[in-house]
C-alpha cells in the first residue's frame, strides 16, 4: 500500500498554489544570486584573471559558479523531490570527457548538473547551443562567462567560431564536460516525422525516440579535442511520467522522476575519419533509440542506482555560502560607497557588450608574445 501510495502521488503531482509560490521564490532567489555573482566574482574571474591566466580564470569561475548551479540539482532532487535515477556505468570524478546528449525537452542540459555536480565538474560543463539562449537577461552572461558554444545550426556560419573556442579548451590541467546534442533540436512528434520521412528517401536508419544526428559539429570536438581527452560519454535521459518543461521543473510539477544512462566509451573505440565517425555517431543513436523503446516498455534503465543521493547537509551548507555571498554583494551595491555602483554599472556594461560580441580577453603575455 505504501509504495501505491507513493506511485501515484508521483503520478498526479498537480500545480498548486503553494508549488507557485515555492517556485517563484526559487526562481527569484536563483536569478538574484546569479546576478550579483555575475557582475562581482564573473567580472573579476573573467575579465581581472584571464588578463594573467586563463587557467586560473577558470578555476575561479569554476568555484563559484559551481556553488551557483549546484542551487538547481538542490531545487529539483530536495525541494521538488524528483528523483533522479543513474544507470550504466560508472563515471570517473574530474575527467576531460566530451557527452552526448539525447534532447526530449528544454531542460535536459539541467538535469545534467546533478550528474556533474556528483562528480566535480560541474564548475566546468560546457554546452553547445543555439545561440538565441545568449540573449536571455543575465542567464545569457552566465552562459558566456562559463564558455558555452554558441552556434547558428547552419555549419558554414558555426564551423570558424566553434572551433576557435575549441581550440582554448585543450588545457590538460582543466576538467572539461563539453555537451553536445546531435540532433540539434529538442524530439517533437512531428519533428520525428520529418526526421523519419527523410531517413526513409536516404536510406537511414528509422528511429522512434530520437531525430536523426548531425556529425559535423561532434566530429570537429573530436578533431580538436581527442588528444586531451579521457573518454566520451553516451548519455540518454528518460522522464517519468510526463516530459517537462522549464516552468514544470521550477514548480515541481513535472517530471516525477529523471532517468540518465551513462555509457562511458574510451576514444579508442571512436573512430577517426569523418565518415566512419558518422556512421558510428549513427550505430550509437540506433543503440539510444532501442534502449529509450525499453524504457518506455520497463519504466527504467539497467542496470539502475549507479550514483549515491545527493548530501542534504552539504546542499544546505552551499546555500547559506552562496545567500552570504551574494547578499554581501547586494548590501555593497545598496548601501556603500558610490564607487560599488559605479562598478556594478560598468560590470552590467561590459557584460552586455561581452555576451553580445562575444569578447573574451587574451592573457597580457599572449598579447607581448604575437606583438614580438
Amino acid at each position: 500500500m505504501e509504495v501505491s501510495s507513493v506511485n501515484h502521488e508521483l503520478r498526479h503531482r498537480k500545480l498548486t498554489p503553494l508549488r507557485v509560490i515555492r517556485g517563484l521564490i526559487c526562481l527569484l532567489v536563483l536569478l538574484s544570486t546569479a546576478f550579483m555573482m555575475i557582475l562581482y566574482c564573473g567580472f573579476f574571474s573573467t575579465v581581472v584573471l584571464r588578463l594573467f591566466s586563463v587557467h586560473y580564470s577558470r578555476k575561479v569561475t569554476a568555484f563559484f559558479f559551481s556553488s551557483w548551479l549546484a542551487l538547481w540539482p538542490f531545487l529539483f532532487e530536495k525541494i521538488n523531490k524528483t528523483k533522479v535515477i543513474f544507470s550504466g556505468d560508472d563515471v570517473p570524478a574530474r575527467e576531460r570527457v566530451l557527452l552526448i546528449c539525447n534532447h526530449r525537452t528544454e531542460v535536459d542540459w539541467m538535469y545534467l548538473w546533478d550528474l556533474a555536480l556528483r562528480k566535480d565538474c560541474l564548475g566546468y560543463i560546457k554546452y553547445i547551443l543555439k545561440s538565441s539562449l545568449m540573449k536571455l537577461p543575465v542567464f545569457g552572461w552566465a552562459f558566456h562567462i562559463l564558455e558555452f558554444i554558441p552556434v547558428e545550426r547552419k555549419w558554414e556560419v558555426d564551423e570558424a567560431n566553434m572551433r576557435q573556442m575549441l581550440s582554448t579548451f585543450k588545457d590538460p590541467r582543466d576538467p572539461l564536460w563539453l555537451v553536445i546534442f546531435p540532433e540539434g533540436t529538442d524530439f517533437t512528434d512531428q519533428k520525428c516525422l520529418r526526421s523519419q520521412k527523410y531517413a526513409f528517401e536516404n536510406g537511414l536508419p528509422i528511429l522512434k525516440n530520437l531525430l536523426l544526428p548531425k556529425s559535423k559539429g561532434f566530429n570537429a570536438c573530436l578533431e580538436d579535442l581527442r588528444s586531451t581527452l579521457d573518454a566520451v560519454y553516451d548519455v540518454t535521459i528518460g522522464y517519468k511520467h510526463h516530459c517537462p518543461s522549464f516552468l514544470d521543473n521550477a514548480f515541481g510539477v513535472d517530471p516525477s522522476e529523471v532517468h540518465i544512462h551513462i555509457r562511458r566509451i574510451t576514444l579508442d573505440d571512436v573512430p577517426m575519419s569523418e565518415r566512419e565517425v558518422t556512421a558510428w555517431l549513427m550505430d550509437t543513436f540506433q543503440l539510444k533509440d532501442q534502449l529509450l523503446s525499453n524504457f518506455k516498455s520497463e519504466g527504467y534503465f539497467p542496470p539502475h542506482g549507479t550514483e549515491a543521493n545527493l548530501s542534504t547537509f552539504k546542499c544546505l551548507v552551499n546555500v547559506m555560502l552562496v545567500l552570504i555571498l551574494t547578499g554581501g554583494c547586494t548590501f555593497l551595491t545598496i548601501f556603500s560607497s558610490i564607487w560599488f555602483k559605479i562598478f556594478v554599472s560598468l560590470s552590467s556594461s561590459y557584460m552586455v557588450s561581452a555576451t553580445y560580441f562575444n569578447i573574451r580577453p587574451e592573457p597580457i603575455f599572449n598579447f607581448v608574445k604575437t606583438s614580438v
